[in-house]
């Protein structure tokens, strides 16, 4: 059967999106988007597997996590981060990255439970004026940031908190951002196949950042294998569950 998969258009799916492209079936048609694309897309049905975005799942019940690989990180991700001018204890307004689920909510975790604070939450709507909202900021204002942009803006502020290293703060666990999951309807072999994909791209992640568009990025290697971790493991799983269990006790 042929097969729509949404991936996530970021550096962190490289080797994800070059496994797939490199060792599934011809009949795989690949959707890249950001993470919250994703998600539309496989709550549409318009792919039949994606990379969810973890706070997803919560609202996608049909859901099935299916692969034993993931987007997580056991220390400092990089690329999602609060920035700001003040610390994070002066902060009075978080203007969120619209292109984000898991990370909008993992903000809303950590600053209740680690950092104590209640700042207004402001959605940005249109992430093409940033370098001009950055410029313009209030001074207690703070900017959640996701993805690659947040390369060309390191040390644009003065204070940078790192969300899966303030996890690991909190709980003690590595976070995870994005989980494989399948509609009801896809049938395990399949899913074999797409696992076995992903398997072989994060085995060969120098071949598949020589081949993507970040190939003359000097950090990428570096970036997917000491800041990102695609293992679905036993800690991650218990992480995903508290994650998940905190997220949703904000909404009660």
């Amino acid at each position: 059967m042929s097969l729509r998969v949404a991936a996530v258009s970021y550096l962190n799916t490289v080797p994800m999106v070059y496994g797939i492209r490199r060792a599934a079936p011809s009949d795989v048609e690949l959707l890249l988007s950001p993470p919250s694309g994703c998600a539309a897309a496989f709550a549409s049905g318009e792919a039949q597997m994606a990379l969810l975005p973890s706070a997803a799942l919560m609202t996608l019940p049909g859901a099935r996590v299916v692969s034993d690989y993931c987007i997580g990180a056991h220390g400092d991700v990089r690329t999602v981060v609060i920035m700001s001018n003040v610390p994070i204890s002066r902060v009075r307004r978080l203007m969120l990255d619209s292109h984000s689920l898991t990370s909008v909510a993992l903000s809303a975790v950590l600053c209740r439970r680690l950092w104590r604070v209640s700042p207004e939450r402001v959605p940005m709507g249109d992430m093409t004026h940033l370098d001009e909202a950055l410029a313009t900021a209030r001074p207690d204002d703070a900017f959640l940031l996701i993805g690659d942009k947040v390369f060309a803006h390191e040390g644009r502020m003065a204070y940078t908190l790192d969300l899966a290293g303030a996890w690991r703060e909190l709980t003690g666990l590595p976070f995870v951002f994005a989980v494989w999951v399948a509609a009801p309807g896809v049938d395990d072999a399949v899913i074999d196949t797409i696992n076995a994909s992903l398997r072989y791209g994060v085995e060969h992640i120098s071949e598949a950042v020589a081949a993507s568009d970040h190939r003359d990025m000097a950090q990428a290697a570096d970036y997917l294998t000491h800041n990102i971790d695609f293992r679905f493991d036993e800690a991650k799983r218990r992480s995903l569950g508290l994650f998940l269990d905190h997220a949703a006790g904000l909404c009660r």
